[in-house]
């Protein structure tokens, strides 16, 4: 049976773990592994939704149950392996990279993504202001404040301002509160996306927003994006920067997409 076969396949027995030796040798870019299976769906169990692949249970990277905890989710990550072609992308299976992630890297450190995550309560994005030109500074506040009075309302959470890049110090209250809004998430699932959601976009606060149904994907990602929006609509929009936005919109798309569906 083929290394592939045996780290995404639940074994009999199989409680060897994946060899990161045999994972990184050859190219820095390995050739993609070959759809090895027919049909991809899933079944339930006590504990959820078990990806399967030709009916037999299929693993994460590192060997766990790739088990979903909604109907809904199983659904959608069973049609992104059913989607594949003669060989397996993971380029083009975000919410399974995703559900890999929140099982073997989130539900094991909670605590430290936790941490990690609460970082940005000092730093947000949305606390940095342009000082000019007019237009920009305009296009920040009617983006970026009704989020920063939604914030105040719904946590608690007070944004001292700064124009430019210096760093502003803020208040204990606004990082505690905005720590404990982090804490309360326990599901490894909703984590892990509310983590992508603020590492693409850097701001906490938009990605609690559209954890909380204040903000919509496309109203995050546009908030997120002003100043860039500003940029193209005076230079003019480059082409390779435009695709680096778009694989990036697609992941946070994704993100957003794996905690509706938990």
């Amino acid at each position: 049976m083929s290394d592939v076969t045996t780290d995404w396949l639940g074994e009999p027995g199989g409680d060897e773990r994946p060899d990161p030796v045999r994972a990184a040798r050859g190219h820095s870019k390995p050739a993609l592994p070959r759809r090895f299976y027919e049909a991809a769906s899933f079944s339930e169990d006590a504990g959820g939704f078990r990806l399967t692949l030709d009916g037999r249970p299929a693993n994460t990277p590192a060997r766990n149950p790739l088990r979903l905890p909604t109907r809904a989710l199983a659904e959608k990550i069973a049609a992104e392996w059913a989607a594949q072609d003669t060989v397996i992308d993971p380029a083009g299976m975000p919410l399974t990279r995703l559900a890999n992630t929140a099982i073997d890297g989130v539900a094991p450190r909670h605590a430290a993504v936790v941490a990690d995550l609460c970082a940005y309560a000092g730093t947000d994005l949305l606390a940095y202001r342009a000082g000019e030109p007019d237009r920009l500074v305009a296009a920040q506040a009617a983006a970026w404040d009704p989020i920063l009075d939604w914030a105040r309302d719904a946590f608690g959470a007070r944004v001292i301002l700064s124009e430019g890049v210096m760093h502003v110090e803020q208040p204990f209250d606004t990082v505690r509160a905005l720590s404990g809004a982090v804490a309360a998430v326990e599901d490894p699932f909703r984590l892990a996306g509310l983590h992508t959601l603020t590492t693409l976009t850097g701001s906490l606060l938009i990605a609690l927003a559209v954890l909380r149904g204040r903000l919509t994907p496309a109203q995050a990602w546009e908030a997120a994006h002003v100043d860039e929006t500003y940029q193209a609509a005076i230079w003019g929009r480059d082409a390779e920067a435009e695709a680096r936005i778009e694989a990036r919109r697609a992941e946070f798309e994704a993100a957003a997409d794996l905690i509706a569906s938990v």
